[in-house]
């Protein structure tokens, strides 16, 4: 087995992958040190400049410098400080092939192709040791890590930001604020100017009935209350279809139920027409917020 079995640039702001050297090796361990890999690379401003991921018989180690980070898989036996020499060379190398507005400006995964083979040569010389030329001396590189010791990490118990787990645990699907729905359509936006005219012509009649209310000794309060609960359920509508939220199909028949009742009570207050008015802009807007899907995650790259 080579000592380097994979190695990786990406770019820190947004995890985009620069370029990676040809995987030849498959087992298990590697799979799930690739797996790692991304993790690290989509939350890299959360790790520090340089760093090592202990494994049983694969460690990565990675080291960061403007803006794009040098992340490699070795195997256990491989001395440390070769690592870090390698990840070093690396960055020289890519650093004098890329300026940064190069790298600034990259917009798809994998746009440094051509480095692939200089990866993969640097990787042949350095799994070779006997016929390995370092451009940075090995003492050098000893004294700056005694200096600066790479932090240990412990993918293990660490919890990525925006709900992404550790290397060993996909992110939650069902986390409302990372759900994305699909976009708003022309009758999307039609039943939410609908619904928000009913709230306000339910909002108006309800304050309007206070004063009456409060003169004929609260005669008229359940009237009230139902336009208020009218007005609060044309709310939670617009809030249903344009967020996301759990349970969403229970929630939007219960705001539909409670349109429906409160405009039936106030039947007398409202004439037949307005009655179906109200109660076919409640079931428009209901069908939109049932029918309206999660967007469809789109694959991330693989390391």
């Amino acid at each position: 087995m080579s000592l380097i079995l994979f190695a990786f640039v990406v770019r820190v702001r947004d995890g985009l992958p620069l370029s990676a050297s040809t995987d030849f090796e498959h087992n298990r361990e590697l799979h799930e040190r690739k797996q790692q890999l991304k993790t690290i690379s989509k939350a890299l401003t959360l790790f520090p400049e340089r760093g090592t991921v202990k494994g049983h018989e694969l460690n990565i180690y990675f080291i960061t410098s403007e803006g794009v980070s040098y992340m490699t898989i070795c195997s256990s036996g491989f001395p440390t400080t070769m690592a870090f020499c390698f990840l070093e060379d690396l960055r020289w190398e890519f650093t004098a092939a890329f300026d940064s507005t190069t790298v600034a400006l990259a917009s798809r995964p994998y746009s440094f192709l051509e480095f692939d083979g200089v990866i993969q040569k640097m990787k042949h010389q350095y799994s070779n040791c006997n016929s390995l030329s370092l451009s940075m001396s090995l003492m050098d590189i000893q004294e700056d890590l005694r200096a600066r010791p790479p932090e240990i990490l412990n993918l293990e118990e660490m919890v990525l930001s925006n709900g992404t787990a550790n290397g060993h645990t996909e992110p939650v699907s069902g986390a409302g604020s990372n759900q994305r729905l699909e976009p708003v359509t022309t009758l999307g936006i039609l039943s939410l100017v609908l619904n928000i005219m009913c709230a306000a012509l339910n909002l108006i009649r309800g304050v309007h009935l206070i004063e009456y209310t409060f003169q004929d000794d609260n005669e008229g309060i359940w009237n009230v209350i139902a336009f208020l609960v009218a007005f609060a359920c044309c709310l939670c509508q617009c809030c249903l279809y344009l967020f996301y939220t759990p349970s969403k199909k229970l929630k939007s028949f219960i705001v539909l139920t409670f349109i429906v009742v409160c405009n039936i009570f106030l039947f007398g207050l409202r004439n037949i027409w307005q009655l179906i008015f109200h109660i076919a802009v409640a079931s428009l807007s209901t069908y939109l917020i049932l029918t309206r899907k999660l967007q469809e995650k789109t694959n991330d790259c693989g390391v």
